[in-house]
């Protein structure tokens, strides 16, 4: 019996439904909404967890609340969503806004006291439900471009309050504020042969095939010859009327002879399973090519909660004297759907393959693994990654050679280097850095004695660096001694070569002042409404120090009058 038609293992319909609210929800701009990622879109290391909204390039559009509720969480990060407002529901949702510029008054001068009680510029608040009450339309910030953003854009989701697990919009009437009549575009597939002992139309390496538009608009694909086990992957993306921009698709179904064999839709899922995207993509050709080819099956199965497959795990066997028919549907939210048909049949020659020796350094995935030489080793937790591989590890030239980033990692492995080298002074700014091909990347390190570790989840070059260059500060135009009455707010730029800047701190006077730091920019800036600059005469200190300890201290005076 075929395996792609035993043990199917869906129950009920392919995927579960949820009754969301249509109607509850308002849009949070006062502009058409307008897509430049959608929820499940492929992102590095992670799914994309809602909606980026296009601003019209500009920043400081009004940001509505789009239901009634209360302001639960504040984070303001100089990463990630940059400035976020977080809104509990009453019918037990979430919303979620961030790259905000800045939030409405009342919001933003809760948010001021607390950093400056918390002497900080990136905090985090969790709120109490009468603390910061809003409703439905009331305006509580203004668009931005803070944080990770690539430019100016609002990024908007929904969190269910209970598990905390991010919902597609779309679910939520969303869908009626847009337009979408095109269907997805399938930019190339390709047929994977499985195991050592498997060619794909004579290839032992995934095999790109060529597809041939039908009458009907579906697309058929050039025979596929199988000696062994086959899999398959697509590269696809998704148009809608309004955005012209490439979005992630919704749905991607593969079939066996009509049989469901392999498919995800991407309705829900959990911060948690976030970086299962490097096992749903051909990691190693996206790190090669940048191109996101989505595997249609598992070689060894892996927990993301929306794939539904059966017990191939999406895997083909091709059996002598039958054509299997192999077909994919990719579906966007709105139904438009596009078909592809794949013939697959047996060759029936036996394969004569020389086996790649069993390497020293073979990892198995489901197993903790740990190698050493010389003064250096690494240690992998059982499930670090997603299937087995022979590890290409040396040290040389005080070098640690881990592979290359081919191979994804999931959770986090050990990295150790014992140093007899550096004088104890010139330990404590040491610290384990990637080498990359243009710049060292920091990685936090841990000392003991000798002894330097550092938890990361990239394979590649590793070595210690030593770091005791200082930060530095500049600024524009010099201040020194200049009237300022007119200035609305000062602002310097900050940088670190190696290590990377650890904290920044400035005073006036002698108290804390805020600066706000944008990482894309590198410059700090405080406001002068703050209200913390004097009549007159103005003492300013910035401390910057680097993640080694290494610290630079720029002072100046400057005057200011109050008097307009």
């Amino acid at each position: 019996m075929r395996l792609c038609l035993f043990f199917i293992l869906f129950n009920g319909s392919v995927f579960s439904q949820v009754n969301y609210p249509k109607d509850y929800f308002c849009p949070p701009l006062d502009i058409p909404m307008q897509l430049s990622g959608n929820f499940g879109e492929l992102r590095p290391n992670h799914f994309h967890a809602g909606f980026d909204l296009k601003t019209q390039q500009k920043e400081g559009l009004d940001v509505h609340a789009v239901a009634d509720g209360y302001i639960s969480r504040i984070k303001i990060s100089t990463f990630g969503n940059g400035k976020t407002i977080y809104i509990t529901h009453s019918n037990g949702y979430t919303s979620v806004y961030g790259h905000l510029q800045r939030a409405s008054d009342s919001i933003e001068n809760f948010i001021k006291k607390e950093q400056y009680k918390e002497q900080s510029f990136e905090i985090e608040r969790y709120l109490k439900p009468g603390e910061l009450v809003v409703k439905k339309g009331q305006i509580i910030a203004l668009s931005g471009n803070t944080g990770a953003s690539e430019g100016p854009h609002l990024h908007f989701e929904f969190r269910d309050n209970i598990t905390e697990n991010i919902i597609n919009p779309m679910l939520f009437g969303f869908d009626k504020f847009m337009k979408d009549t095109k269907k997805p575009i399938v930019f190339n597939i390709y047929a994977y042969p499985i195991g050592e002992e498997s060619i794909v139309n004579q290839s032992k390496r995934p095999l790109l095939l060529n597809l041939v538009l039908q009458k009907d608009g579906t697309y058929l694909a050039d025979k596929v010859v199988a000696n062994g086990k086959v899999g398959f992957g697509i590269n696809t993306f998704d148009y809608d009327d309004v955005s012209f921009n490439k979005n992630g698709v919704y749905k991607v179904q593969s079939f066996c002879n009509g049989t469901p064999i392999f498919g995800y839709q991407f309705d829900t899922y959990s911060f948690d399973e976030m970086r299962y995207v490097n096992a749903l993509i051909d990691y190693s050709m996206y790190k090669k090519t940048q191109q996101r080819v989505q595997k249609l099956f598992m070689i060894l199965p892996y927990n993301l909660s929306f794939i539904k497959s059966d017990a191939s795990n999406g895997v083909i066997a091709a059996q002598p004297n039958l054509t299997e028919q192999y077909r994919i549907e990719v579906s966007d939210f709105y139904g438009n759907r596009t078909q592809v048909t794949i013939p697959i049949v047996n060759d029936n020659l036996p394969v004569i393959i020389a086996k790649e020796p069993v390497s020293k350094y073979r990892v198995k995935a489901k197993n903790e693994s740990n190698f050493s030489k010389e003064n250096m080793s690494v240690f992998f937790p059982a499930n670090t990654f997603y299937e087995d591989f022979n590890l290409n590890f040396d040290v040389k030239n005080d070098t640690l050679f881990l592979h290359t980033d081919i191979v994804p990692a999931h959770t986090n492995f050990t990295i150790e280097i014992e140093d007899h080298k550096f004088s104890e002074t010139q330990k404590d700014k040491l610290f384990i850095g990637s080498l990359g091909s243009s710049k060292i990347g920091y990685n936090y390190t841990f000392r003991k004695g000798d002894v330097f570790s550092t938890k990361v989840k990239t394979l590649g070059k590793y070595a210690l660096v030593l770091d005791v260059i200082p930060p530095k500060i500049s600024i524009a135009k010099p201040i020194q001694g200049k009237w300022l009455t007119n200035n609305k707010f000062i602002q310097f730029t900050i940088a670190d070569d190696l290590s990377g800047i650890k904290s920044y701190n400035g005073y006036l006077n002698g108290n804390w002042i805020l600066f706000e730091y944008d990482n894309k920019t590198k410059k700090i800036t405080h406001n002068f409404s703050d209200g913390i600059v004097a009549e007159g005469a103005n003492e300013l200190k910035i401390i910057v120090v680097d993640n080694c300890g290494n610290s630079t201290i720029f002072e100046t005076q400057f005057f200011r009058s109050q008097k307009q």
